[in-house]
């Protein structure tokens, strides 16, 4: 099974039309019945998210009746679908707001991620900032492109690799246990500069186009990676599990670090991860 530049046309225009539908009328716009809590009082779902996730399904399975569609609030229904991910022939993870606990506290740091697989392995790969109306796109073997409202597009490139010291990156200890979570927030004092975005869409993009040397979580799910991975591998940046293994559709375990080459990476896994 292939997906076509047609078919990445689409995708990124169905994934643009629900922000516009369903996203951005309800920024800043929500009332309390409007929001739940999932798992704790920073993991929320929002209507916008249920309802964008509805839109840009509906879409896919008009035009790939056959495909597998996992959404992260579906997921909460029928969990058997993930592990399904390892082999469908086609399928569709979607992240319809990726950072919902920023989005429901007005904060302008979410966005929306798409990523297609075909038995197994991510092919095409979608952030896009319903905010600003950028969008990255990553299609395996082809590059990792940044292309703006206006359509003006530029290729991502990853930072260069630098001294452990004058690194900007961050980890996203915020959903880690003890003793993982004292240690790694006090070996993020051996980096020039810190960020905790609570977004994985951001954090992505942000090191897939150079602006940080690295990122790190030990949270996996697929919603939140498969996109991101491929936008930061096709960007020319190395990610891997903490455990050196590449990271594939339907996998849940284990922490993950994108950085710009292995020889980053490896210090980041020893410096910061600790391990």
């Amino acid at each position: 099974m292939s997906i076509s530049d047609k078919d990445i046309l689409f995708l990124g225009a169905s994934v643009r039309e629900a922000a516009r539908a369903e996203i951005m009328p309800r920024f800043r716009n929500l009332g309390t019945a409007d929001v739940s809590e999932k798992t704790s009082a920073i993991d929320l779902v929002t209507e916008a998210d249920v309802l964008a996730e509805h839109k840009i399904t509906a879409a896919l399975k008009e035009r790939f009746p056959a495909a597998l569609v996992v959404g992260e609030e579906a997921y909460d229904v029928d969990r058997s679908v993930v592990p399904a991910l390892a082999g469908a022939e086609l399928a569709f993870v979607i992240d319809p707001v990726d950072g919902t606990f920023n989005f429901a506290a007005g904060l302008p740091v979410f966005g929306t991620m798409l990523a297609v697989t075909v038995r197994g392995e991510t092919v095409a790969g979608i952030i896009h900032d319903p905010v600003l109306g950028d969008t990255v796109m990553a299609i395996k073997g082809a590059g990792s492109f940044l292309t703006r409202q206006d359509g003006q597009s530029s290729r991502l490139k990853v930072a260069e690799p630098a001294a452990l010291d004058q690194m900007v990156g961050g980890i996203s200890w915020g959903h880690m246990d003890d003793p993982d979570r004292s240690r790694i927030c006090s070996n993020l004092a051996k980096i020039r500069m810190t960020f905790a975005f609570n977004c994985s869409a951001y954090e992505y993009w942000m090191v897939a186009s150079g602006k940080l040397h690295f990122i790190g979580h030990a949270k996996l799910m697929p919603w939140d990676h498969l996109a991101g991975v491929l936008a930061h591998q096709e960007a020319g940046g190395h990610t891997a599990k903490f455990d050196g293994t590449p990271y594939r559709p339907g996998e849940t375990t284990g922490g993950i670090i994108s950085a710009p080459d292995r020889d980053s990476w490896q210090l980041i896994r020893r410096e910061v991860i600790g391990i």
